[in-house]
Order: structure tokens, then C-alpha cells, then sequence
């Protein structure tokens, strides 16, 4: 599951190939099928509606055999499974070899023989004895790190046959089942199955769902945006995944309503320092008072409550104004999760349009909890290794209609992908202008920077989009992989090189923006197995030991000591390019393309790190947002303008990590605090819940 979610996560800045099991290994198959006495079985792996790739499962007494491969967007994963079962069912080996969607090995391994259970994978190897599990009686579950989807069958399966109940699980935590819907399903020669859908829970951050037949059989696994679902069941599809939205939008609205707080009278935030983004100070102690979703009135702190309002104790805390991600790709959970980060604004760079507006309109209604979301227009050419995120244009026309289309739609701006024919851009670009919208993107294959800004580009997308060009010939091609591990070569680049200063230069002198995504470069090239990833090291431990896991796993597969070099230098060397960006005035936008929420406080910390000072960075991801997207009415607290802020016990201004610890959020009227929250994603909270003392009279 984490091979598909990952290209979720991180849609944009990369490619690879998977592997998917082709015609060959089908006849190898159907050959088994007519001379052993296993079963075999094969399910299509659908992304958005789109076949694109195939899952073979074949058992044979206690041996599970499992083929998964998948290709998408141009990068893909594959891996072979065997699984051996105990006489009770539960996993006793389970060895996974293959890779990741970005190339990283997998060799995975776990064995449990005489009470002892060990295993080893990217993250590292332990193991545990009986005494150290968590149930004798039952024989602790492994939860695979880089397994394929049917995991969670195994895992569903594991729990029903020992009743129900949570079951504990290695390396920590216990796994939940929980029926959700029993359904209906019509296959292609119009026979019926009875299944039910399973929320399979405490491995992830949210429920993974699985759907099983009436004898507890493997029908599929399905979510909003992928389903891995057998041959015949695949026009099912898009009914499943409608579901799986819906059942996702449940949860969130259920938690939406346990801890969204709105108060009938004014409420003062009190003893707070209050960041400027004008002057890049602090204000003294202070209270700022709320009423509805505008801020009425900035005093001084008060020594006690005042009759007739709410008063939310700070104790000397801070307030800054809502961050801003600037490169997202929402969902119901991001959505939620951004808000608790103090990340109240999101600028999505590509959803399909459905999705996104019925989530803008679940977070307007109070329904959802979420930022306020700008929208971009996805536009991806037709090729083989076209993205399933928006459109396609297959024609020149195609594209000018696609722009016509969301400028009737609201959209703020477009964004223009890898696929895309080059030659058809300045067009692209003028209908877009013509109808007031901005144009972003990638640089489309064969092409360069200075190409697209030449073409009228208001934003450059991902430093690597513009590097590559210095670095690439012409005819090699950045829809594959090899747009980041071509990157390798930014270590022998020359920054004071012609081409380097001719990009730059252009990039000044048309006002050119640029929305480097850093996070995501840094999580990409200096991840290594083992080792706890720099973006997420301060606060990985309160998180849910899944993540943990996948923090200590490497995005990239690194071959040897001189490719580690290698991106590690490529990595400072994007570093430096940003640097000097900042010294030329080229204007950075903060955005991760991994979700945002804890992602953007470090995209922000590497902000710090080109040459901005804290409070420079807190007015970046804040006013200077607020500003470039016309949100004229947010990025300050000042009366009259939106309370839109968070509180965190520090002050950012001098440690800029304080802005990972949010005690409180206040967004659309709605007072949010986060420690409610976190339990309902495994986890740990950062802070206490403020003291709140209400006043009628």
C-alpha cells in the first residue's frame, strides 16, 4: 500500500518504470493453474479509472506467492512476495524483494521460529522474543514495511480468524478491523458477490480499506484515488472508489465535529506576542480579540477574564499568522492535518476538479476541517508517461479549451505539465492571460527554463525543473526517472557558468517566481536506509510506528559510496542555487508536493538555510503569501482582517522550530486544538490544551 500511496504523496518531481507482470509471467501462470493444484488469481491495479498494472496472487497449501508491479506518471514500483502461514493462518515468513516508485530496493525479511520473531527492511533489523511480545496466547502479526496491497488482506484475515478483536502487532501498536459495509458487487457475466468492506486501522495514519468475500476470500483493496481489484470486478471502480471517499469523508466529518469549537461570544487571546510581519517583530504582551472570523481589537494583556467573553490563556506564547503551502495536492486527511500545523492555506497544484470542489465546499460549510485552498489547473500532454492527475490535451485546441474550461471554473491559475508539447505553450500561455489566469509548471520534455519563461510563465515549478536544463542534453528525456537521477550531476555544476547567469538573469528581468519545493529534494537525495530523514527528524517520534519505519527508508535507490556522494552534493548544490536566487531577488514560494502540514515547517527551516532570517521566513510563509495570492483580508494580525493564526509556546522569531509545536488554531471562525486531534492518527501530542475560561456575564 505504501508503494501506491507514495505516488500520492510525492506526485510531481520524479519518475521511474515499474515493473509490471506482462504477458509472460500471465502464461507462466495459466500454466501453473492446469498442473499444480494451487490457485492463482490476477487483479488489476487502477489509478484514477486507469489500468495501470496488475497484481498475481498464487497459493498453494501455506505458500502465498504475490507478483505486484504498477506504472503511472512515469515511475512506478514492482515486487515478488512469499509469504508462509502458520497451520492458524498468521504469517511465520514473509520475504519481499522488488522496489519502491522511486527506485529504492526493497529486501525485506521477517521469520518467526521457536517464540522468537526477527525481521529486517530499509528501516533496520530487530526482532523480539515471546516474553517481549505483547500477547502469548496470540502470536504477534508482522507489519511489512514495503509490502503490496494484498498485506492488507493478510492483516484483515489475520484479526477475523482470532475473532475480531485488536490484534498486537510487531514491531509495536495492534491492528483493527472493523466492517464498514456489506455490498452488492455484479461482475462482467452479471453474477453477484456478497462482500463487505473491511477499515483496516492502526498501521497508518488512516484506515487502509479491504473488501472480502463471504468466506473471508481477497476481493480487492480500493481508496479515493486507486483500486486494486480483480478482472472481472474492475468496472466496480469508480462506485468503489466513490465509497471509499465517502467512508473517508465520514471520518474526517465525525472528527470534524468532536473538536471544532466556535464561540457566540467575543474571545480574547490573551498574554500573547503578537509577530509583525512589517517590521519582523514581536508585539509585548498582548491579547488579540476575536469576534466571529474577524479580529476586533488588539490590547494589552489582561490579569484576569473579562465578563462577557471567552478568554484563551497564550502564557506568553506567540501568534503568527496562518503559513501558506504553496504546493499541495489536497485530500480529506491532508486537509485536516494542515490546519492542525497551522498551515490554513493551500495553493493545490493539480486534483481532479470533482474532488476539489467538493472538498472546498465541505471546508466552506464547517463540514470538513480545512485551508483555505487556491486552485490550479492541471494540464498534462498526451504520452506515455502521462500523469492521471487532471486533464489531457491530445491537441493544441485540446489545451486552450482545458484553459477556458477552469477559467470558467474559478480557477486562480494553470499548470502546465511534463508531457506537454513545448511548441504549443506561448498559446497556452496567452489564452490563459488573456482570461486573467497565471501559468505555472514543470518544463515540458526537451525543453529548458529560458524556453518557458520566454513563453510568458509567470512560476517556475521544482528547482530541479530548472537545473536540469543546465545540466541535460536536448533529446534526453525528464518524464522518466532520470529527472532526478540525472540531478546527480548538479554536483559538477558551475553556478557562475553563462547558462547559469543567462536562466537567473531572465528569470529577474520578467518578475519570474519560482516554487522550489526544497523539502522534497532534501527528503529525495539525502534519505538514506536506517537513518531517520533530516525533514521529519524533530518530531518523527510522536508519530505512529509506520512512520517512523518510512522516515528511516530511503526514497532513491543509492547504489554505491560514490552515488551517496553524489546526490548529497547535487543536493547542495540545489542549496546554493536557491541562495543565489535570494540574493537576486528571484521571489520563492514555499510548497512541499508532500502534503504540507509538518513538511512545510521544514521547507521553511530550509528557507532559513538559503540566507532568510527567521522572522524573513515567518513573513514568506504568512503576508508575502497572503499578498502574491490577493488574499488581501489574511498574513496579518491587525484588526479588520481575518483571525487567521496559530499559538505556539515559543517564539519562532529566534528558533524558527517553534512553529512545529501548535498549541492552537484559529481559522473560518473556528478555534482548533490540535492535541484533541492527534490521537485520532496514533499520534503523540506536542503541547497541552490552553486553558479556556468563558464568561457569560
Amino acid at each position: 500500500m505504501r508503494l501506491l500511496l507514495s505516488t500520492i504523496i510525492v506526485a510531481c518531481i520524479s519518475a521511474c518504470s515499474g515493473e509490471v507482470p506482462g504477458p509472460e509471467a500471465k502464461s507462466q501462470a495459466e500454466k501453473l493453474t492446469r498442473e499444480d493444484p494451487a490457485t492463482f488469481a490476477t487483479y488489476d491495479v487502477l489509478f484514477g479509472g486507469t489500468n495501470v498494472g496488475a497484481l498475481t496472487v498464487t497459493e498453494n497449501g501455506t505458500k502465498v506467492s504475490i507478483d505486484f508491479g504498477f506504472s503511472n506518471n512515469g515511475r512506478g514500483a514492482s515486487s515478488q512476495e512469499t509469504i508462509l502461514r502458520s497451520e492458524t493462518g498468521i504469517p511465520i515468513s514473509w520475504t519481499i524483494t522488488g522496489k519502491t516508485t522511486f527506485g529504492n530496493q526493497v529486501n525485506e525479511n521477517f521469520e518467526m521460529v521457536d517464540g522468537r520473531a526477527s525481521w529486517s527492511s530499509a528501516a533496520g533489523s530487530n526482532n523480539a522474543e515471546d516474553g517481549e511480545m505483547q500477547n502469548n496466547e496470540r502470536k504477534p502479526l508482522y507489519i511489512a514495511q514495503d509490502p503490496s496491497p494484498y498485506a492488507y488482506y493478510v492483516y484483515a484475515k489475520t484479526v477475523l480468524d482470532a475473532g475480531g478483536e485488536p490484534y498486537p502487532a510487531l514491531p509495536s501498536g495492534k491492528v483493527t478491523v472493523t466492517a464498514l459495509r456489506q455490498l452488492d458487487l455484479n461482475t462482467d457475466d452479471e453474477k453477484i458477490i456478497k462482500a463487505t468492506l473491511y477499515a483496516v486501522g492502526g498501521i497508518d495514519l488512516n484506515p487502509t480499506y479491504v473488501l472480502l468475500d463471504g468466506q473471508h476470500a481477497f476481493l480487492g483493496v480500493v481508496s479515493p484515488r486507486f483500486a486494486v481489484l480483480p478482472n472481472d470486478l474492475s468496472q466496480q471502480d469508480k462506485a468503489l472508489r466513490e465509497l471509499a471517499a465517502n467512508l473517508n469523508s465520514e471520518r474526517y466529518e465525525n472528527i470534524a465535529s468532536n473538536v471544532t469549537h466556535q464561540y457566540e461570544l467575543p474571545v480574547r487571546v490573551n498574554n500573547v506576542h503578537i509577530f509583525n510581519p512589517h517590521t519582523l517583530s514581536l508585539s509585548p504582551l498582548s491579547s488579540v480579540v476575536v469576534t466571529d472570523n474577524t479580529i476586533t481589537a488588539i490590547e494589552p494583556a489582561v490579569k484576569q477574564p473579562l465578563p462577557g467573553e471567552v478568554t484563551i490563556e497564550g502564557n506568553g506564547g506567540t501568534v503568527v499568522a496562518g503559513l501558506y503551502d504553496m504546493h499541495g495536492h489536497m485530500g480529506d486527511n491532508q486537509a485536516l492535518l494542515n490546519v492542525m500545523a497551522g498551515v490554513t492555506g493551500v495553493r493545490d497544484m493539480g486534483n481532479e476538479d470533482d474532488v476539489l470542489h467538493a472538498l472546498i465546499d465541505k471546508i466552506d460549510s464547517g463540514t470538513l476541517i480545512g485551508p483555505t485552498i487556491t486552485k490550479s489547473g492541471f494540464i498534462e500532454g498526451v504520452s506515455d508517461y502521462s500523469a492521471a492527475t487532471g486533464e489531457l490535451a491530445s491537441t493544441k485546441d485540446d489545451a486552450l479549451a482545458l484553459i477556458r474550461d477552469y477559467a470558467d471554473k474559478g480557477y486562480w491559475q494553470i499548470k502546465i505539465y511534463n508531457s506537454m508539447n513545448g511548441e504549443w505553450v506561448p498559446d497556452m500561455v496567452k489564452e490563459a492571460h488573456d482570461l486573467g489566469l497565471r501559468v505555472a509548471g514543470h518544463v515540458p520534455a526537451f525543453y529548458r527554463a529560458d524556453q518557458m519563461i520566454e513563453a510568458g510563465y509567470d512560476e517556475l515549478t521544482h528547482i530541479n525543473q530548472i537545473m536540469l536544463g543546465w545540466v541535460l542534453s536536448p533529446e534526453e528525456d525528464t518524464r522518466t526517472l532520470f529527472r532526478i537521477t540525472g540531478m546527480k550531476r548538479f554536483a559538477d555544476l558551475d553556478l557562475n557558468s553563462e547558462k547559469v547567469r543567462h536562466t537567473l538573469n531572465l528569470m529577474v528581468e520578467n518578475n519570474i517566481a519560482h516554487d522550489p519545493t526544497a523539502v522534497i529534494h532534501e527528503y529525495a537525495m539525502t534519505g538514506r536506509n536506517g537513518v531517520t530523514n533530516n525533514a521529519v527528524i524533530d518530531y518523527i517520534e510522536h508519530m505512529p510506528i509506520s512512520v517512523q519505519r518510512q522516515a528511516k527508508s530511503a526514497m532513491l535507490n543509492v547504489a554505491d559510496e560514490t552515488e551517496d556522494k553524489a546526490y548529497r552534493a547535487a543536493f547542495e548544490k540545489i542549496m546554493a542555487t536557491l541562495s543565489l536566487m535570494h540574493e537576486k531577488g528571484i521571489f520563492l514560494v514555499p510548497g512541499t508536493d508532500m502534503g504540507g502540514a509538518f513538511y512545510l515547517h521544514r521547507e521553511l527551516e530550509l528557507f532559513e538555510q538559503i540566507g532568510m532570517s527567521p522572522a524573513e521566513v515567518l513573513k514568506r510563509g504568512s503576508f508575502d503569501m497572503a499578498q502574491y495570492l490577493g488574499h488581501q483580508d489574511r498574513g496579518a494580525i491587525e484588526v479588520g482582517k481575518t483571525a487567521d493564526f496559530f499559538l505556539t509556546p515559543g517564539d519562532p522569531t529566534q528558533e524558527l522550530k517553534a512553529i512545529k509545536t501548535v498549541a492552537m488554531v484559529v481559522t473560518q471562525g473556528k478555534f482548533f486544538y490540535p492535541t484533541e486531534v492527534y490521537p485520532e492518527f496514533g499520534i503523540l501530542p506536542f503541547t497541552e490544551i490552553p486553558n479556556i475560561t468563558e464568561h457569560n456575564q
